[in-house]
Order: structure tokens, then sequence, then C-alpha cells
């Protein structure tokens, strides 16, 4: 590893545990003219979108991918990057819906101060959540999330001072920015929805070429290799299960004031869990824009099998979006990540 070498710096080595090979970081960083052009028109589309598409439904749409995306790009720090295969990311979401609507309907605070409360609430408890448990590995860690999750929202259904089984129904403001609620149009929720998944991708992506992202990928593959030089696994997935934890929470309050009720069915279940980890897997899981284009696929794929197949009474709706998500694993393990990849190695 030290190639001969006197005392190498923990972060150096560690660096070349997982460091792509030489050039390549430079090759990346260099954007063509037609890329460049292809980003520009990305970026218009999507803030003219709101405009485009006026109908309800449209909107609707779009906002729960740009959420889905958000929240599967939080597992993805977690798990695609540092290894750690979370089941249990619907606590963090609930938490962050429900502490920002009982401090809005029991004190009045603000959604937006209630949703950096809700962040907090949310960090502190994947850091007691995360120093017992991410001292398990593989399945095991998967299985305590699970059973923190289920615990979580029992808790919640029983702890009637947050309204229990009932829920919270948050109380109509006057429809505004400052207020959080917009009840005669949604294209408001949506730009707020876009701001919060860009600022997930750019940290992410941040993350990503930064030695903090060397260390999550090193604890990923090598977690022995990690550990014997210097690096402190249990204080790195704390990092990760923190960021995780804060983005998820971030969506449970724009959940919260996007729906204006919650109640521990609708923010704690399991299939969250398991539908945030989906989008990422099929996506493409450890990847920048894995999750997005998990997000795109799911969302409404998940949207037009209920519309066109939910009516039956059959759960055929069901059925078909399970096989889809079958196909899709089996053909392409690597998610739709890894086609692009090989359709871009086919172009070149």
């Amino acid at each position: 590893m030290r190639d001969g070498r006197a005392g190498g710096s923990p972060a150096t080595e560690v660096g070349e545990l997982v460091r792509p090979a030489s050039g390549a970081g430079a090759v990346a960083g260099r954007v063509s003219p037609l890329a460049l052009g292809l980003w520009i028109a990305i970026g218009l589309a999507a803030l003219a979108y709101p405009f485009a598409f006026t109908k309800p439904f449209p909107r609707h749409l779009m906002i729960m991918i740009l959420l889905y995306a958000m929240l599967a790009q939080a597992w993805n720090i977690l798990a695609g990057y540092c290894g750690q295969i979370s089941l249990g990311n619907a606590v963090f979401f609930g938490l962050g819906a429900y502490t920002s609507s009982f401090l809005m309907m029991t004190w009045k605070v603000n959604p937006w101060v209630g949703m950096l409360a809700g962040i907090a609430v949310a960090v502190l408890v994947s850091q007691a959540i995360g120093c017992p448990c991410l001292r398990l590995r593989g399945h095991y860690f998967a299985i305590a999330t699970i059973a923190i999750g289920e615990i979580v929202q029992t808790v919640f259904i029983n702890w009637d001072a947050v309204g229990g089984a009932r829920g919270i129904w948050m109380l109509q403001t006057t429809e505004s920015l400052a207020n959080f609620q917009f009840h005669t149009r949604k294209w408001p929720y949506y730009y707020i929805a876009l701001a919060m998944f860009l600022g997930c991708w750019a940290v992410t992506r941040s993350i990503a070429r930064s030695k903090l992202g060397y260390y999550f990928r090193a604890i990923k593959d090598e977690p022995e290799g990690a550990q014997s030089l210097g690096v402190n696994l249990t204080r790195y997935k704390l990092i990760a299960i923190g960021v995780c934890a804060a983005f998820s929470a971030m969506g449970g309050t724009f959940y919260a004031q996007y729906v204006l009720f919650i109640d521990p069915e609708s923010v704690f279940p399991l299939m969250l869990s398991v539908l945030i980890c989906l989008i990422a897997i099929v996506g493409g899981v450890g990847t920048l824009w894995g999750p997005v284009l998990g997000a795109a696929l799911m969302i409404p794929l998940s949207e037009w099998t209920r519309i066109a197949l939910g009516g039956s009474g059959k759960a055929l709706d069901l059925l078909i979006y399970g096989i889809l998500i079958v196909v899709i694993a089996i053909v392409q393990p690597a998610g739709l990540m890894g086609w692009a990849r090989g359709w871009r190695a086919a172009a070149k």
C-alpha cells in the first residue's frame, strides 16, 4: 500500500484504495460544449416545467419525483457510498414531519423553523441509533433498522400527545412562502422541491469528490483495510447516517406541509423505507444520478399502474409494478446507470 514510501497520511492511503485510474478525474472534470449545452437545456426545462404543464397532476407527479429523488439520494449517501444498507429511513422522514407539524400546531412555530428543528431531532436520533447499530455489518444492520422502524411507528401510534393513530391535521394559514402553504397552486411546492433536491445532490457530489467520500468508499469496499490505515469506522459511519437523516427529515417536513396531514401509517411505514431503497437500487447505487433516474422511472410507473390497474381490486398494479422491478434487477443489476454507462461506452 505504501509502495516503499515513508509514512503516507491516512487520507492519501485510503485514497489509493478507491482512487480512479490516473487521468480519470481530469477527464471527468472537463465538460464538452455539447454536454454544457445539454445541461443548460435541462436546467431551463426544469425551471419552465410548471409553466409548460399547468394541470395539477403533472405538477404533483414532478413534485413527487423530486421528493423521492432527494430521499433516495440521502439513502445513497449512507448505503451507496458508505455501504450501510438501511431499511429504516422512514424513521427520519417521519421525525421531520412530526416535529415541524407538532411545533406548528402546539406552539405556532413557523414551518421553516420547524424544519430545522426536525432536522436536529432526526440527526440526534440517527446518532443514538448509529452508535450501537453501526457496529453491525451487512444484513444484521439492515435487520436492526427494520426493527427500529417498527418500534418507532408503534410508539407514535400509541403516543396520544402527538395525535396517536389519528395523526395530525395541519391548520390552514395564509397562503405564502413564509407560511409554507399554497392552497390554490402547486408551482411553489415544485420550486421548493427542486431546490431541496439540488441541495441534496450538490452535497452528495461534494462528498463524493472529497476526502470524506474516499473514506466512505473505503469503509464500504475495504473496512478492515481502512481501519488499519487509521480511519475511525464508527465516526465516519455516524457522519453518513447524520447527513442521510438530515435530508430525510427535510423531506418529511416538506411532505407534511404539502399534504397538511400526517399519521404514523403515512410517514413511518416500512414500505416507504423499502421504496426509497428500491429507487436508488433501480437507478444505480453509489452514483450521483442513479437516484434521479430511479425516481424518474419508479414514481411515474407507480402512478400509472395505480391509475390504470388499481381499481380492479386484485392488486394487479402492485403485481405488474413488482414484476417490472424484478426484470430490471435481473437484466441490469447495476441499475439504469449501468445501462447508461454501457451506451456511453458503445458510443465511444
